[in-house]
């Protein structure tokens, strides 16, 4: 018997889907689907395994027999997987007008690009969903519509600036744009070099000033040596004559 709690957030496929009624084997006791990723505890019984280990964390029993179920005895049947795979189902967009019908297993490769599909406007700031077979005709009116030119030169487009836009006329803007902000960068760094050159010759200037204050006081120091010698000459003459 199902538990409603389990039963509403099932694990396993809608019933409704399939072309054909599925079998009762092939119906899990938990959710009332067809099974999704059946596995089978030690005591025989199949489960989506979503579901058993959903039910696992309120009680470790079987809910058909009642016995314990060990989480670590619980095994994927890769082979049931594949023959439920293999079930004709109907579009899950039936109800918009798909009338596909499919394998399982084909169900998410079918989505993608099925056109009853129900999707929202890839473009940003708009929030229309709609079919996705409508999504060509909402482009040509969709206010938020923007794309690059399909010319090359980068620019991006939209319905309002479509019909005015030249590839030559923007190429042209954009190349006098970047020649006047080169210029503007060769200006800059020319009065840069200009400071540079400056603060250079400045400093030339004072290096050269110090190197004359140290020869100045190079020759002083000569000539207070050159002092001290005849001094000191002339004092041991005099000693010497008395």
């Amino acid at each position: 018997m199902a538990d409603p709690d389990m039963s509403s957030q099932s694990g396993g496929h809608d019933v409704e889907l399939f072309v054909e009624t599925p079998d009762y084997d092939l119906i899990c006791t938990i959710c009332q689907g067809v099974f999704r990723c059946p596995v089978r505890a030690a005591c025989h019984h199949i489960f989506c395994k979503k579901c058993i280990l959903q039910w696992l964390t309120r009680q470790q029993t079987c809910p058909c027999c009642r016995k314990p179920v060990n989480q670590s005895l619980i095994f994927v049947m890769f082979k049931l997987s594949k023959v439920i795979g293999r079930l004709k189902i109907k579009c899950k967009n039936k109800i918009r007008g798909c009338p596909h019908t499919l394998a399982l297993s084909e169900q998410y490769c079918h989505s993608m690009s099925c056109l009853f599909e129900l999707i929202p406007c890839p473009y940003q700031g708009c929030r229309a969903q709609l079919l996705r077979r409508d999504l060509d005709a909402h482009a040509r009116h969709c206010e938020h519509w923007s794309q690059p030119c399909h010319m090359g030169c980068g620019t991006v487009l939209s319905h309002r600036t479509q019909a005015k836009h030249n590839c030559y006329r923007q190429l042209r803007h954009e190349c006098e744009a970047r020649q006047r902000n080169h210029r503007a960068i060769a200006a800059a760094l020319q009065r840069k070099m200009r400071r540079m050159q400056s603060t250079m010759a400045d400093m030339r200037r004072q290096i050269g000033l110090i190197c004359e204050s140290l020869e100045v006081m190079e020759e002083l120091e000569e000539v207070e040596e050159e002092d001290l010698g005849e001094s000191s000459g002339s004092f041991s003459s005099s000693n010497s004559s008395s």
